[in-house]
């Protein structure tokens, strides 16, 4: 705790800001696939729905991931998590100079990826700042899932810029490289300092390990849990069956691949303050009121999204840009922060990793069905419809549930 308590900054700042870095690099890379998609089906000839399963194995694989890493981490602590997962993406970037099918696509970018970048992402941070912040909790959760969007902001026109000079296969080859460097940086962090949480924080973990609590097996008992899994699934089934195919439906309707990615990126750039917004709205205001507003905005973006194929205009895309980039993350820090509250103890990462395991189940069938749709039909128009009316029922979850409702 020393080598923490002599820096300028507070100790749980450091720890804030070193998990919003780790949750931007964690989904950040990942989500730069909507940017890689039209590259990788020119470049081998694939359709939609072919290119789109890369993103669907990757998104089951941060699902299943989650469990695990939540599991890793209530036993073995955070330090052998960071490692692993920064290990698992250099590895798996690192690799894809030498991708030629789409099976190696699966087991690199997806398999690999998704799982690095469930152990550095948002389960081991909600647990490390859990430990760090008590009063502002709903705040410093929201500012790590937020980091999520910060990283999309960046490194999806960085992405665009490296596919433009280089090719996709070497500026995946570089993101490796700069894990492999993130990898080295890790192992010199004081771990034991990080882990345990501040003096005065009711889920400090002494020696790294938190007492009390329920275990994995008590919280898959209760309803809260199921309500939070099916509010993760549903929801992710939406937004990222309309984030995955954004580059490519702009580029359709005439705009350039440049501004396609910049746009992509905006709406991750937004992200960031949404989330921050939303988690401090959440430590104000009832928790489900402030999920309905930021449904009704993800709507208006999906709204205005589908009229863009009938006047292509930047009017049009301001308006989805701002709806869906603010709110596309928004119902995770709501979540992270109530699961905090109701399973606070030794099975917290467990409980949260499983529960965001419907995350990834339903992101991966959201982003194969866009695909899928649009193979079959020609258009997003059944897309759009579909994802509109699933985040309308993952709004009404929060209304249905009494635990949620009332937490």
């Amino acid at each position: 705790m020393q080598i923490l308590h002599k820096t300028v900054l507070s100790p749980g700042l450091l720890v804030l800001t070193f998990c919003i870095l780790m949750t931007a690099f964690s989904r950040g890379m990942g989500e730069t696939y909507g940017v890689f998609l039209v590259p990788l089906s020119e470049h081998f000839n694939w359709e939609r729905a072919a290119v789109t399963s890369v993103y669907s194995i990757y998104m089951l694989s941060l699902g299943f991931g989650s469990l695990i890493a939540g599991m890793v981490f209530d036993k073995f602590g955070a330090r052998i998590i960071y490692l692993v997962g920064t290990a698992c993406l250099a590895i798996s970037y690192s690799m894809a100079v030498f991708l030629e099918n789409l099976f190696q696509f699966y087991l690199f970018i997806g398999l690999f990826g998704g799982l690095g970048a469930a152990m550095i992402g948002i389960i081991p941070a909600q647990s490390l700042i859990s430990r760090w912040f008590n009063r502002r909790l709903g705040t410093a959760l929201s500012l790590a899932y937020a980091g999520q969007g910060l990283g999309t902001f960046i490194m999806a026109p960085t992405a665009q810029f490296f596919i433009a000079w280089f090719g996709w296969s070497k500026a995946y080859s570089y993101a490796g490289i700069c894990f492999f460097i993130l990898l080295i940086l890790i192992t010199i962090l004081p771990w034991k300092a990080i882990s345990e949480g501040a003096n005065n924080n009711p889920r400090r973990a002494e020696g790294g390990k938190p007492a009390g609590g329920p275990s994995l097996l008590e919280g898959l008992k209760t309803s809260s849990f199921w309500g939070f899994f099916f509010i993760f699934g549903i929801t992710a089934f939406s937004i990222f069956g309309v984030s995955l195919q954004i580059v490519a439906y702009l580029v359709d309707y005439g705009f350039s691949e440049t501004e396609s990615a910049l746009c992509f990126g905006f709406v991750g750039m937004l992200a960031f303050p949404g989330m921050a917004l939303t988690g401090l709205a959440a430590d104000k205001w009832p928790r489900h009121l402030v999920a309905s507003v930021s449904y009704a905005l993800s709507l208006l973006g999906i709204g205005a999204l589908a009229l863009i194929q009938i006047s292509p205009n930047w009017a049009l895309l301001t308006v989805f840009m701002i709806g869906f980039g603010l709110s596309a993350g928004a119902r995770g820090p709501i979540i992270t922060t109530l699961m905090a509250e109701l399973f606070a103890g030794r099975g917290l990462a467990s409980i949260y990793g499983a529960s965001n395991l419907g995350q990834g189940l339903g992101a991966a069938i959201g982003a194969f069905s866009s695909g899928l749709l649009y193979d079959l039909t020609g258009n997003y128009n059944t897309g759009f419809l579909l994802y509109s009316c699933l985040v309308l029922v993952a709004a009404s979850l929060f209304w249905l549930i009494p635990e949620i409702r009332k937490a």
